[in-house]
């Protein structure tokens, strides 16, 4: 059944990359700006909808609780700023890039090439995630090796990526978006009506189930009872929080791969249409991943742990595990260590110490679930609740769908940055048509293949490893934006300083805490909260370095020449509709 439903819907993105081959660098870059509002809303969804949303994000909500509200809160809030702050002005100014927009703004090539750099670092530090996400649904569900199933998707994006372009990718991201939806929202029905009677899972994680508990009161229960702190409760510190959520809403509004996108529809009017369609198709999977995540948890816990929690002989016979649990241990992200040889399966927050000293009167010798890897949880909750097969194949195909369509777009944007914006831009400015659409093609190829390797050797799980190429994003490219749309006093010496040093201190912190460039599975200091500064994570830093390009770069313009006349002028003409008068900032 899955091979029938994934396969299916791999015939169908390729058929529609062949069907809307791109003949021209305008289709190829922008999809010729002919896409309708609404078809291209629900391209951007797919393209901004990854396998961190589809896989990683219920994961999340699923193991952090509501720490982990952080994404929905980030990324959601992010896309609005995106659509009301830089999107129409964006549209406006009629480029096929962000680099494009960021060198003809702040007039300066070294600009343009600073900000293909923090493109490329940005959409490549994503990407990883989105082949992370591949390996993960193709080594369960297709039975092979996680690395051959990150060469498949590897195989199927080059073929609709590489062929289609931006026009290609638009009409595969539609018809993805409506597998991917489906394939969330139906398993989430199936389980809620299962656990609550109420077949909205939006309204089924606040109901109670059938012994009149509500949903979120026997979670935390569970939760206690296992050593591990509430799942309603808050664990992170208030500072990282608010920062982490800063810094996924402004890498959100700064990710090039979703900008482009806007420039595909025929008029301004069109972008903001086209951004509030996106924002409809997003809700859908956004407010559905709350009840995913905890109802995912619930089965888990309650399938490994039959019988009442907290006593020494009420735990499942490893040899009677179900079959869920079999074939996810084959793929390595979910692992059994039989640790007091008992063989009965523990599963148990082992460094909470008041509850470690019970469970070793019991002769329990610590949490024998050794790896629950967070990306499985969406994938094996229809398994878990013994949904029908037909379920379970659409949650690959939607797994697999989320990943690939975005990191097709990310790929564009990377292709499109080294051709367009490098060679076209920069180096070699007479190049014909034909010759820059085979060099976005070949650059598109390269970037997969960086992708694919980096993919196999990921930092972390895929939304982890997100987090971090918002950061990137958000210390980057949107203040560069920002500041190019609503400060026509900052210059080229203020944005190129600025984009620098907002990006090397991200990276720097980044990789001190998470050395994985440098060293395979080694870190270059503790990634602990008691080492980080000001209890700052990785995946939050961003906004700080974020508040470091603000002010380098109107710093640095304060005290250099300012932008020419025309520059300020051509400010003016991108933000202010025409006969509405001057802008009148600085």
């Amino acid at each position: 059944m899955t091979y029938l439903v994934v396969g299916a819907t791999f015939a169908l993105y390729i058929g529609i990359a062949i069907w809307a081959r791109a003949a021209s660098t305008g289709e190829f870059y922008v999809a010729g700006k002919g896409v309708h509002p609404v078809a291209n809303g629900m391209a951007t969804a797919a393209d901004w909808m990854s396998a961190a949303s589809f896989i990683s994000m219920a994961g999340l909500i699923a193991f952090k609780g509501y720490d982990a509200s952080v994404y929905l809160m980030g990324w959601t809030g992010g896309y609005v700023l995106l659509a009301l702050l830089l999107a129409p002005y964006l549209r406006k100014f009629g480029k096929f890039t962000v680099p494009e927009f960021i060198g003809e703004r702040y007039y300066s090539q070294t600009a343009r090439i600073v900000a293909v750099i923090c493109l490329i670092v940005a959409s490549i530090t994503y990407v990883i995630g989105q082949m992370k996400g591949v390996g993960v649904a193709f080594s369960r569900f297709l039975e092979v090796d996680f690395e051959v199933g990150v060469y498949v998707g590897m195989g199927i994006v080059f073929i609709y990526a590489v062929l289609g372009g931006m026009k290609g990718i638009t009409y595969t991201q539609i018809a993805q978006y409506v597998v991917l939806i489906f394939a969330y929202t139906v398993p989430a029905i199936f389980i809620s009506l299962n656990l609550t009677g109420n077949p909205l899972p939006q309204l089924g994680l606040g109901s109670t189930m059938a012994d009149g508990t509500y949903v979120l009161d026997k979670l935390d229960l569970i939760l206690q009872d296992l050593g591990f702190a509430a799942y309603t409760a808050q664990k992170g510190g208030t500072l990282n929080i608010f920062l982490l959520t800063l810094s996924l809403m402004i890498g959100t509004a700064g990710l090039p791969h979703v900008i482009i996108r806007f420039f595909t529809v025929p008029k301004v009017a069109d972008a903001r249409t086209s951004a509030g369609w996106a924002l409809v198709f997003i809700a859908i999977l956004y407010t559905t991943a709350p009840a995913v995540g905890g109802m995912a948890l619930y089965n888990l816990t309650q399938t490994i742990q039959t019988g009442e929690i907290g006593s020494p002989t009420g735990n499942l016979v490893y040899d009677e595990r179900p079959n869920w649990f079999k074939n996810w241990e084959k793929t390595g992200l979910l692992a059994f260590e039989d640790k007091n040889g008992d063989g009965r399966i523990q599963y148990y927050n082992d460094k909470n110490a008041e509850f470690a000293a019970k469970a070793e009167a019991w002769g329990w010798k610590g949490n024998e679930m050794t790896k629950i890897d967070n990306d499985i949880m969406v994938l094996a909750n229809p398994e878990i609740a013994k949904l029908p097969n037909w379920v379970i194949a659409l949650v690959a195909a939607g797994g697999l769908a989320a990943a690939l369509s975005t990191a097709a777009g990310l790929l564009l944007a990377i292709s499109s940055s080294i051709s367009h914006d490098l060679l076209k831009g920069v180096f070699v400015k007479d190049i014909s048509e034909k010759n820059e659409l085979m060099a976005g093609r070949i650059a598109m190829a390269g970037a997969i293949l960086v992708a694919g390797w980096l993919g196999i050797n990921p930092p972390g799980f895929a939304a982890q490893v997100v987090a971090l190429a918002f950061g990137l994003a958000a210390s980057s490219i949107f203040p560069a934006l920002m500041m190019g749309i609503f400060a026509k006093g900052v210059n080229r010496q203020g944005a190129i300083l600025g984009m620098l040093s907002g990006l090397l201190f991200t990276l720097i912190y980044i990789f001190w805490f998470k050395g994985w460039f440098f060293v395979k599975g080694t870190e270059m200091a503790a990634n602990t909260p008691a080492n980080w500064f000001l209890g700052i994570s990785p995946e939050a830093i961003g906004a700080v370095g974020a508040m470091i390009n603000f002010a380098v770069a109107i710093a640095v313009s304060k005290v250099t020449a300012p932008p020419p006349e025309h520059i300020q002028h051509l400010v003016e003409d991108i933000r202010v509709p025409k006969g509405a008068g001057a802008a009148t900032d600085h």
